[in-house]
């Protein structure tokens, strides 16, 4: 299958593919695919790329019936026809997602991540696979940093949603949501819809269908582009800063013990510049715990005049699973079991 126009979808997703080496030689995928606009456009695009030889890699799909949407087995049945229509493996597995937020007391948002992901994680090791493609295009990414900003995250917030991070993959990160919707006019893909993402019950909807919306009538037509590029910007500040860190690192390490603790040196450490001590802190919590998950702004001031201050038998715990304390010139990061 020839892949002819210069600027189509397809070539514009095996660019983004190549630029972040987001799927190699003989790589194994597991496809997210709901049926809606950008799922379907990504399984078709892949499929498109697979059939074209110009990657050699497989992939199955896996669809998650959340059992609220009166219409989820149709969205089901929809994906399914797809992929037995051109040989596709296809997996699905029925949540009722209401129930799993209830029982967590969580939102549903999150309860249905939560699902698709441990779904998706177990097909994964079960067809022996090494990555998983999400369809989340450029407005996702904006939509998220938008909400993030909101939220108080930060110039970290301000990365998005990223083209790859660990065995996840974004084909389509690069793309916006109108050319998918035009992608899929132009080859004759119905895909389904899924009504509840036009009621402005959730954050997301709401910067979706109103903050958005309104920003590009009144201020700037071009906003998905502008955050974009300050996305892209603030990505390679903090990749710049992450090697620094990095360095600084390994000359003010003494002892690492992934599994119980971390020493660095305190006065190598208060030489350092407000920015990187903020950024090592963070560097060290995830050796020790992979996550910075629940580490606040307020934690991370709280070490730094820990520090400063030098007073030895004095300790913080950010949470209960991490002690910090500084005694005989050093920095002791502890995990607590």
């Amino acid at each position: 299958m020839a892949l002819r126009e210069k600027k189509n979808l397809v070539n514009k997703v095996v660019e983004t593919i190549k630029k972040y080496h987001l799927i190699e030689t003989n790589d194994k995928l597991v496809l997210g695919v709901s049926g809606g606009p950008d799922s379907i456009s990504m399984l078709d695009i892949l499929f498109k790329i697979k059939q074209s030889n110009q990657i050699q890699f497989d992939f199955v799909v896996a669809h998650v019936n959340h059992m609220i949407r009166e219409e989820a087995g149709e969205d089901e049945q929809y994906v399914k026809n797809y992929c037995m229509k051109n040989d596709i493996k296809f997996y699905s597995k029925s949540i009722d997602v209401q129930k799993m937020a209830n029982t967590n007391k969580i939102g549903t948002e999150e309860a249905g991540r939560n699902a698709r992901y441990a779904f998706f994680d177990q097909i994964l090791q079960e067809i022996g696979g090494n990555k998983i493609a999400i369809a989340h295009n450029k407005n996702d990414k904006v939509e998220t940093i938008i909400m993030n900003e909101l939220r108080g995250c930060g110039i970290s917030g301000l990365k998005g949603i990223e083209p790859k991070r660990e065995k996840y993959i974004r084909p389509l990160i690069e793309c916006e949501r109108k050319e998918i919707e035009q992608y899929c006019k132009e080859n004759n893909i119905e895909p389904r819809i899924d009504k509840t993402n036009f009621e402005n019950i959730y954050t997301r909807n709401k910067i979706r269908n109103i903050v958005i919306p309104y920003i590009e009538k009144e201020f700037n037509p071009n906003i998905i582009k502008t955050i974009d590029r300050l996305s892209e910007l603030v990505t390679e500040q903090e990749a710049y800063i992450a090697t620094q860190v990095e360095k600084v690192y390994q000359e003010i390490l003494i002892e690492e013990n992934k599994n119980k603790y971390i020493l660095l040196d305190l006065k190598k450490f208060n030489k350092q510049e407000k920015v990187i001590k903020s950024n090592l802190i963070l560097y060290t919590i995830t050796i020790l715990f992979d996550t910075t998950k629940g580490i606040e702004k307020i934690h991370i001031e709280d070490i730094i005049r820990l520090c400063s201050h030098n007073i030895g038998n004095k300790f913080l715990m950010p949470n209960k699973h991490l002690k910090i304390f500084v005694q005989g010139g050093q920095i002791k990061f502890s995990k607590e079991v």
